[in-house]
């Protein structure tokens, strides 16, 4: 399976692929507003034990209302949500009882987090729209911010991304007038695991960055820290996993310092993420039990859940089955004691992809070898491990409609598409074809509905591979058949050495010309090299000079540039055909002095167009922003120019920019042409072809890379051809 969400979920059977644990950290965070430390459980349950002490004294009024509010909060703050639903609904009805506004939306608010404890989002979302208007009645901007930024935290776990970040932009208004600059740091963290999300990794980093400045501001270490990690989960998602350690360590390093235990916990538990998919178990391991020490002293079940999850799926992959469902079972155990769903519905699932593991390789191996002492297994039901391979599948298979029926109930569409499809698998070794293929057919419907987009991208690149593996395997052919006629008149030459002194006379002569010959050549060679460099990227040219073939890349962080010339056609009409092309040489002669002044990749030009790219084939962090800066002066100068000259002997020029990811490489086997691919290309076309002349379009995407750099004005959604509405923004 593969990591589906940012907070409590880890999937960590088929693949291995484990919770990094940044976001629910940065979630604890806000709801503790930084204040978690290695005492607050112990002093949590005194605040518990005063408030039960302190209730039947009171009288059905406000006092009530207060102490029952007080011990929900306690009760959710110590990872106990149903006691907290408890005391919260208590509260909720008081409080309407006697008509206090403030203590039923105070409670509503309180509630809606013990649902969100226990996965519950539908119900917690329903808490917070509930209390939210009844805060702006009270004019409360703290109720306010905190409902909409709870909001938003449900619809970004729930994959409403557009709605999460309506509501973040609401949140910031308000605490940008109120100067709360804690709370917009956290709101930009949270944002940018919006972004995360969506796979928008440049923005997600950009979001990060603001937090950072913010926290530095204030001197705020944690939430540096916090930041920190999460920059690292970004790299963590790009697969680059050496640089994603660098930074979980220092964000490990950072919390140490701090002494703050949950950071530390949390942090070590991601570098244990990181060291698993490096396959460097016993690391894995060893970091994994770091952080599970520090969540028992914190009496932290939730995090205790998902880390000895992550400890499971170690085992799994060593085909340690026994160990594994030892810990799963543990899981279990705690996720359901703290009624959170969502983790045992996964829980579930790990329980069935360990029997099903058993009844596939029955041998029961251990391959972890560290040099640490290792807690020895959770307690094991003799009972829980069916025997015989039929016994195996078909608790597999209830188990995997257990989290299935879980998943469904939550309405977590992420977890049904990956259960289904493991169910599929079960149901086929069992021999059940029928319910398999019924599963396989569910796991499609929930896959196709959440990533859609996530497929068209991947398709595009598979088909960008097969394509340029044709031409790399013509280019192969090609080069295959001129060493062998290379080496046919080698041995054609060799087979007249016989004769005697004229074939050395011949010799000498043929040796005196290739001397002089060979000079050209090296003068032809540097020429043919200068041409290969013009034509196609430095490190593009050296493959193809080295190899005699050039690989296709996929490249996620670009910003692309359109160029075209308004009425080109009515202008070349009255221009005549040599002054045409003269013109046409100036301006694109001048366009490329501007793309080399900002490291940018000129791709081609198609009649008036020019098409180039910032990004490739090194990344450059500065890719939008020296695009743009690029754009203005382009514009500048064909303004400069059309004053002079006038619109009879020049143009006009409209730009269009746009961010994303392209496939770039070389086509054709004798005319060779560096070009670039993808949906990013035809999106720019739609903000050239939607500009105006003199103007710069830019896409939202490109927008949010640039806002804090340039000017922007918003011109609202434009119906684009074939992408239908946009948001688009002409630069000043």
């Amino acid at each position: 399976m593969k990591r589906i969400l940012t907070i409590l979920l880890t999937i960590k059977k088929r693949t291995g692929t484990t919770l990094s644990t940044v976001s629910y950290l940065l979630l604890t965070v806000l709801c503790s507003l930084l204040t978690i430390h290695c005492s607050a459980q112990l002093h949590g349950q005194a605040k518990i034990d005063s408030l039960l002490k302190d209730l039947p004294k009171q009288k059905e009024d406000s006092n009530k209302v207060n102490i029952l509010y007080r011990l929900s909060k306690e009760y959710k703050n110590n990872e106990n949500p149903n006691d907290g639903l408890k005391y919260g609904l208590q509260a909720l009805e008081t409080a309407t009882k006697i008509g206090w506004k403030k203590g039923i939306a105070r409670t509503s608010l309180t509630i809606g987090l013990c649902h969100w404890r226990k996965a519950e989002f539908s119900k917690a979302l329903e808490c917070f729209h509930r209390c939210l208007p009844l805060f702006e009645a009270l004019g409360d901007d703290q109720g306010i911010v905190n409902s909409n930024i709870n909001i938003g935290l449900i619809n970004a776990e729930t994959n409403n991304y557009a709605e999460a970040l309506e509501y973040y932009d609401r949140a910031i208004k308000i605490l940008k007038r109120t100067g709360d600059k804690a709370s917009l740091a956290i709101v930009y963290s949270n944002i940018g695991n919006v972004h995360r999300s969506k796979n928008e990794l440049p923005i997600a980093l950009s979001y990060y960055h603001k937090a950072i400045k913010i926290n530095q501001e204030m001197g705020n270490k944690i939430g540096i820290a916090i930041n920190t990690g999460s920059i690292g989960a970004v790299y963590f998602d790009e697969e680059d996993y050496s640089v994603a350690l660098s930074y979980y360590e220092k964000a490990f390093n950072m919390f140490e310092r701090l002494e703050h235990k949950r950071g530390i916990a949390v942090f070590g538990g991601n570098m244990g993420t990181v060291y698993q998919h490096q396959k460097n178990y016993p690391k894995a391991l060893e970091y994994y039990f770091k952080a599970l020490k520090i969540d028992e002293e914190l009496g932290d079940k939730r995090s205790e859940a998902i880390t000895t999850g992550n400890i499971s799926g170690i085992y799994y992959h060593q085909q340690n089955y026994t160990q594994s469902i030892a810990w799963d079972y543990k899981s279990l155990q705690l996720a359901q004691a703290i009624g959170n769903r969502e983790v045992e519905a996964v829980d579930y699932a790990g329980l069935a992809s360990n029997f099903v593991g058993i009844a596939t390789h029955p041998a029961d191996k251990s391959k972890v070898s560290i040099d640490l002492e290792l807690p020895e297994a959770p307690f094991l039901p003799d009972t829980l491990i069916p025997t015989g391979r039929k016994a195996l599948l078909d608790k597999a298979v209830t188990y995997y409609r257990e989290a299935i029926t879980i998943s469904k109930e939550i309405g977590s569409l992420n977890q049904l598409q990956n259960f289904y499809r493991e169910l599929s698998y079960a149901d086929s070794l069992r021999g059940d074809y029928k319910n398999a293929l019924e599963d396989y057919m569910q796991h499609v419907r929930f896959h196709d509905s959440l990533f859609s987009i996530d497929n068209a991208k991947k398709i595009l690149q598979q088909q960008m591979k097969y394509d340029f593996t044709l031409k790399e395997d013509s280019l192969k052919l090609v080069n295959a058949k001129k060493e062998k006629a290379a080496a046919l008149k080698y041995q054609r030459q060799r087979s007249y050495t016989w004769m005697g002194f004229v074939g050395i006379l011949a010799l000498a002569i043929f040796s005196i010309f290739m001397v002089r010959n060979n000079k050209l050549l090296g003068k032809e060679k540097q020429r043919s090299d200068d041409l290969l460099l013009n034509i196609l990227p430095e490190e593009v040219a050296t493959e193809l000079k080295n190899t005699g073939i050039t690989t296709a890349k996929h490249y996620d962080n670009v910003t692309v540039l359109f160029t075209d010339f308004v009425n080109f056609t009515q202008a070349s009409e009255s221009m005549g055909a040599q002054n045409l092309i003269d013109e046409l040489h100036t301006c694109f002669k001048k366009f490329d002095e501007i793309a080399e002044k900002y490291n940018i990749e000129k791709i081609k030009t198609i009649g008036d167009a020019y098409l180039a790219v910032a990004g490739l084939p090194a990344a450059d962090p500065k890719h939008a922003e020296n695009i743009v800066n690029a754009a203005q002066d382009i514009v500048a100068f064909m303004d400069d120019r059309l004053a002079k000259m006038g619109t009879e002997r020049t143009f006009q020029v409209r730009v269009g920019i746009h961010s994303g990811s392209v496939v770039a490489g070389v086509v054709g086997l004798k005319k060779f042409a560096y070009d670039i691919w993808g949906d990013t290309v035809n999106t720019v076309a739609r903000m050239e072809q939607n500009s105006e002349a003199g103007k710069i379009n830019i896409s939202q995407t490109t927008y949010e890379l640039v806002k804090d750099k340039f000017t922007c004005k918003y011109r609202g959604e434009v119906d684009a051809k074939g992408k239908g509405m946009m948001k688009m923004y002409f630069v000043s």
